[in-house]
């Protein structure tokens, strides 16, 4: 028998299965970064996912990345995600809201004019979509050694609010390219400063992070993601050695705070990997789906292999608002429609039917 429907604890929370609800941005947040009713339906709709981790929320208005995304700084924001709280809770859910301050991912256009920051004063690669269409990345300013504990600062307010709104806790994205990751990674990070330099130097922002905002909420309600080497959004991490010095460094200072859960995409069969979860001493969530689309036979393989206690889903979780039902009776499923994965309005947000109404 499968382990994969099989109740678990996970930090504050009792889930139903093994399988949670992947962070997706959706390009659908309203004026001034505030979830609409939209938002409430569509999340309220995945609530049988058992954990729901939310899109990409920027903790602060500077950290804002792309067009339309929802923060969790203000008190319109604040009140945007107690509906959506309301909403999940109301059907038996919990939801953890992402953190995700997007660093030089950004563009001023997409927040108001305001600055776009990092660890170091160098651009991201490629371009970024604004209401003016395609528009190169702007060279960032590099953050002061003062200004860091601003920016804890504003991670640890984000948390709080995110408690004040009802949500069960929060996500500390420190993947992807995005502000943490790019103080992880030696092509985005050259500083001289103790921010910068060694493995050591270079995982202290988001150990700092990781230790204010546990200290904050309680550390059975933060779950933090990491994407070793992923190379992506031009922080590359190309030297193995590096990579394993950076991230044992980090997960090594991870490991005493009991946070909820780690949660890696990377390949959850690499001896990194599996030295990294022995390392945490905690749940690990495994997510592969990044250019593939992760099925029930891949998440079986997972928990049933022993490579990780529960798996991310994403797009499934997207097309099928009760992937639960689906996957437990071996029902249908809904296609994706990746014509209509970011902005737009309820089509392909939340109008793929359910079991009940197809």
């Amino acid at each position: 028998m499968t382990q994969v429907f099989e109740p678990i604890k996970v930090g504050a929370w009792d889930l139903p299965q093994r399988f949670v609800m992947a962070p997706l941005t959706r390009n659908r947040a309203g004026a001034h970064g505030v979830p609409t009713d939209l938002a409430v339906t569509y999340y309220g709709q995945r609530a049988g996912a058992g954990l729901i981790i939310t899109e990409g929320t920027q903790p602060s208005a500077v950290g804002q990345g792309y067009l339309a995304t929802p923060g969790i700084h203000s008190p319109e924001q604040i009140a945007g995600w107690r509906a959506v709280a309301d909403e999940v809770h109301a059907k038996g859910g919990h939801i953890v809201v992402q953190l995700m301050h997007a660093g030089r991912v950004a563009h001023p256009d997409n927040k108001h004019g305001l600055e776009t920051v990092a660890p170091s004063a160098i651009a991201a690669p490629g371009q970024i979509v604004t209401a003016a269409g395609q528009v190169d990345y702007v060279v960032p300013r590099a953050v002061e050694t003062h200004e860091v504990v601003g920016i804890v600062a504003d991670f640890v307010h984000a948390s709080r609010s995110a408690i004040e709104a009802g949500l069960d806790g929060v996500e500390i994205h420190a993947a992807n390219g995005y502000l943490p990751h790019q103080f992880l990674a030696p092509s985005s990070n050259q500083r001289v400063d103790e921010y910068g330099g060694s493995a050591k130097n270079r995982a202290r922002f988001t150990l700092e992070v990781a230790t204010a905002v546990a200290d904050a909420i309680g550390a059975d309600r933060v779950g933090i993601r990491i994407s070793p080497a992923h190379n992506v959004q031009g922080a590359l991490e190309e030297d193995p050695d590096d990579v394993v010095a950076t991230y044992t460094h980090l997960v090594d200072g991870l490991a005493p705070l009991g946070l909820a859960y780690l949660s890696v995409l990377a390949d959850p069969t690499s001896e990194l990997i599996k030295d990294l979860r022995t390392r945490f001493g905690g749940i690990l969530i495994a997510n592969t789906g990044f250019s593939t689309i992760t099925q029930l036979d891949d998440v079986t393989e997972i928990v049933d292999g022993g490579l990780a206690d529960l798996v991310a889903v994403g797009r499934e979780f997207l097309a099928n608002p009760d992937l639960d039902t689906r996957w437990r009776t071996g029902a249908a499923l809904n296609e994706p429609d990746p014509e209509t994965f970011y902005g737009g309005g309820a089509e392909g947000y939340t109008d793929y039917p359910a079991l009940d109404a197809s």
